[in-house]
């Protein structure tokens, strides 16, 4: 069974950790958001790509879900001293990886050619694309006085917090943008694409907002895994994102937001009573994955659910 998988954030690289102790990684592909990448001075960042090589080869840090567990800082914190402002702490192992980054792309070399580069030098049999090749930027329309000001993404989370009056998200230049090609022949060879429980705003909607690919998902089986349970998110700042959008903070919520797309939605037990107001196929089951058990017993749900399904292999 092939799958493709998007991600981004935190939620959906836990799911891949269950999955990928499932299935082997030969089936996975892994489609990630690069609408909050970002220059650090004259580093590039891409923080959902990174994240996720990390989980396929066990590396992650999961008390952060970014950078690499047990890393040191000796970088970081010398940058300090010299008065460079890098808010975002960054750890040497880790800052290897985004220098490798920068380097190739500096040279002319598209994003998905160097995280193939990557994928292949820490032995990941999974694919890993970027969403797109092209300059896609998530920004946060927030409310300052009487003033609206646009935000970085990394200037939101990181630096204020996510402490902000949010009026809109808006995905910078994806009109203009065209999916990854290698993305693109992933969607299309798989048996169905799975949407993990990631923030539907910030973390799929940039990946949804790329025209192409949006329309070869139309084509696809598409399972989505809600990030909401009862009336709040499980981490992150979904919930108040999903406000600004319009969107009840929970799974009906989460549900409008993909219904163009999703076939089945994967709800928590706590959510049972809501299953039938969503217009789509559900699976009812326990989403909160608090540890590798969690992550593997959804995984299995999911497939065992999908397998039901006669024109799936």
């Amino acid at each position: 069974m092939k799958i493709s998988v998007l991600s981004g954030g935190t939620g959906t690289p836990k799911l891949i950790q269950g999955l990928k102790e499932v299935i082997p990684q030969k089936d996975i592909s892994v489609i990630v958001n690069t609408g909050e990448d970002t220059w650090i001075g004259d580093l590039y960042l891409s923080p959902d790509v990174d994240t996720v090589l990390y989980t396929l080869t066990d590396l992650i840090n999961e008390e952060t879900w970014y950078g690499i567990r047990g890393d040191t800082f000796y970088c970081h914190e010398q940058l300090k001293k010299l008065g460079f402002d890098e808010v975002l702490r960054i750890g040497d192992k880790d800052r290897a990886l985004k220098m490798h980054k920068t380097h190739f792309l500096k040279k002319g070399f598209k994003l998905s050619e160097v995280i193939d580069m990557e994928r292949k030098a820490l032995g990941i049999e999974a694919e890993v694309y970027p969403m797109t090749d092209d300059r896609v930027e998530t920004k946060i329309l927030a409310k300052e006085g009487n003033e609206k000001v646009l935000l970085k993404f990394h200037d939101f989370w990181v630096k204020r917090r996510g402490n902000v009056d949010v009026v809109d998200v808006i995905y910078e230049n994806a009109q203009y943008a065209k999916g990854c090609e290698g993305a693109l022949k992933a969607i299309e060879k798989s048996d169905f694409v799975l949407i993990g429980p990631s923030n539907p705003i910030t973390s799929i909607g940039p990946i949804l907002s790329i025209k192409d690919i949006k329309d070869a998902l139309n084509d696809k089986f598409v399972v989505a895994v809600s990030p909401i349970v009862g009336d709040k998110a499980v981490s992150g700042p979904a919930g108040t994102l999903m406000k600004a959008k319009g969107l009840s903070v929970d799974v009906l919520g989460v549900y409008e937001f993909y219904k163009d797309i999703v076939d089945v939605m994967v709800i928590d037990e706590v959510d049972a009573d809501k299953a039938d107001k969503i217009k789509c196929e559900t699976l009812v089951t326990n989403t909160i994955m608090k540890t590798l058990n969690d992550k593997i017993n959804l995984a299995k749900a999911i497939l065992e659910f999908i397998r039901g399904y006669g024109c799936l292999c």
